[in-house]
């Protein structure tokens, strides 16, 4: 069982950055890929970005590449989501999740936090 909490979260003009934090309690984090997918109101979930467990690789959303940065600490139980650059149409509420696969999509995590706003404001 993991249990994620995000932070971080907040409201930023357009242009700026935030960090946000996914803490992950339990054992195993290290054994699991992470993603980080967000939800603006009235629109699907969808995937931001995707780690492997070991941090070699990752993947990202075409709307993000360039502008977000995902990394993971495993002696930490943290993975963080950088975002620079940041658009209105970044707005939403950003959730971590945890899997057994570096997955774009949802249905592969098996665990998810509550999630933190994001708001950027034009």
């Amino acid at each position: 069982q993991v249990q994620l909490v995000e932070s971080g979260g907040g409201l930023v003009q357009a242009g700026g950055s935030l960090r946000l934090s996914c803490a992950a309690s339990g054992p195993t984090f290290s054994r699991y890929a992470m993603g980080w997918f967000r939800q603006a109101p009235g629109k699907e979930r969808e995937f931001v970005a995707a780690i492997h467990w070991s941090g070699g690789s990752s993947k990202y959303a075409d709307s993000v590449k360039g502008r977000f940065t995902i990394s993971r600490d495993n002696a930490k139980n943290t993975v963080y989501l950088q975002m620079n650059s940041l658009k209105p149409e970044d707005t939403a509420v950003y959730y971590c999740a945890a899997g057994s696969v570096q997955a774009m999509g949802a249905l592969w995590y098996d665990y998810w936090g509550q999630g933190t706003q994001v708001t950027v404001s034009s």
